[in-house]
């Protein structure tokens, strides 16, 4: 039997990671989503339920946080997320998302990894 010449087959983690990856912003400074308010997500984002959240509330913000994280494309995410709310959400919102999208954010821009003692916004 003859060698297989085939590239490995990534593995699911290492496709995630990937797809996170290629949508993350350039700068965290990019992220300039409102602060307050209402915020309507399109339905490429927000596909199966809820679409939309107020950021009044620290409950509803988080969810909205999660669901741009986990389905929105590079604009979307520099649209509807906001720098500063970000950093100060992530110590909760990093035990919310997936490991794959955690690891993307967290080894693109190591300052939020400083913020992992403090709690959220």
């Amino acid at each position: 039997m003859a060698p297989s010449t085939a590239a490995p087959v990534p593995s699911a983690f290492d496709v995630l990671c990937t797809r996170y990856r290629s949508r993350l912003p350039a700068r965290l400074e990019d992220l300039a989503g409102p602060t307050r308010g209402t915020v309507d997500l399109p339905l490429h984002v927000a596909w199966s339920g809820r679409r939309s959240y107020s950021l009044d509330g620290a409950r509803a913000r988080m969810s909205l946080y999660r669901t741009v994280l986990a389905e929105g494309q590079r604009e979307d995410l520099e649209a509807v997320l906001n720098r500063d709310l970000l950093i100060s959400q992530w110590p909760i919102l990093r035990t919310l998302v997936s490991r794959p999208l955690r690891d993307a954010w967290e080894a693109a821009f190591p300052q939020l990894t400083v913020v992992r003692g403090a709690s959220a916004a």
